[in-house]
């Protein structure tokens, strides 16, 4: 039976919807090569937050880290530990958690904080700011990977398109592309305790490789990616549903830079933020 505050919480729903994995199999190599450039060793522990099944914290725990994943979704908390006890990793575990409420872990826990398309999506991201530098030990670092508004590359253009198909958002709602401006990112982590000039900005790309073509790759969006799905659910009730179609199938196969017939590789601008705390 569900409780209460599943049923008011809308980013726990939007994210136990459908099936995230299936887009984060086309993840693999861009996160595990964005962790080789962290400077990750042994023994560190990490805390990954919004982790869905390990994209980022699977590569970190096999760098010799201990990690502990964290994610809203329960769907993706139980694919993340199925993957860690097929793959038999010990110094990986992965739990339920709300990153703007981090009530069960200790000030000063963990050497770095990695959130790659994760916390970003959490609302109110001045709490969010506020948590990830509670739980990251003095010295230590935290690291984001936000999606960037306006960016004419994949991730921001599909969601660009699907905000156009839904209903306006409730009251008070903070957009969380809103983390890929940097004078947010200064904002929420001065209002968090860290001086400005310990952030550090840069941009970098995510390739998406799907062993699919672009328009079988629409149609995991379509099926399996919350926003994407709740885009299509209004546009069916409004008659819609090809138009949206036709959009993102023109995105992805202007995007695609596979030049082989039923494979898509896609390149994603993001901002990568780098706070020492």
């Amino acid at each position: 039976m569900e409780t209460l505050t599943e049923k008011i919480n809308p980013n726990k729903a939007l994210w136990e919807k459908g099936d995230f994995t299936r887009i984060a199999q086309t993840m693999r190599e861009s996160g595990a090569a964005l962790v080789a450039t962290l400077g990750i060793r042994k023994g560190m522990h990490i805390l990954d937050l919004g982790c869905g099944d390990g994209t980022t914290a699977i590569p970190e725990a096999k760098l010799g880290a201990t990690v502990l994943g964290v994610d809203i979704a329960r769907n993706l908390v139980a694919a993340g530990n199925k993957r860690v006890q097929e793959e038999g990793i010990s110094n990986c575990i992965f739990k339920e958690g709300d990153a703007t409420g981090l009530y069960d872990l200790n000030d000063d826990s963990f050497d770095m904080t990695v959130s790659i398309f994760g916390a970003m999506f959490a609302p109110r991201p001045f709490d969010v700011a506020k948590e990830m530098v509670r739980v990251t030990k003095p010295g230590g670092v935290i690291v984001m990977g936000n999606w960037i508004p306006g960016d004419p590359t994949l991730v921001a253009q599909i969601l660009k398109i699907s905000t156009a198909y839904t209903p306006p958002p409730p009251e008070g709602f903070v957009s969380p592309m809103l983390w890929g401006v940097e004078t947010n990112v200064i904002e929420r982590f001065r209002a968090a305790g860290i001086d400005p000039a310990n952030i550090s900005f840069g941009k970098s790309t995510y390739t998406f490789n799907a062993d699919c073509t672009p328009s079988g790759f629409v149609d995991d969006f379509k099926n399996y990616y919350g926003p994407t799905m709740n885009a299509f659910d209004a546009a069916k009730k409004n008659g819609k549903s090809a138009q949206l179609q036709q959009e993102l199938e023109a995105l992805f196969a202007r995007e695609n830079k596979n030049i082989n017939s039923g494979k898509t590789s896609i390149s994603a601008t993001f901002l990568l933020v780098k706070v020492k705390v």
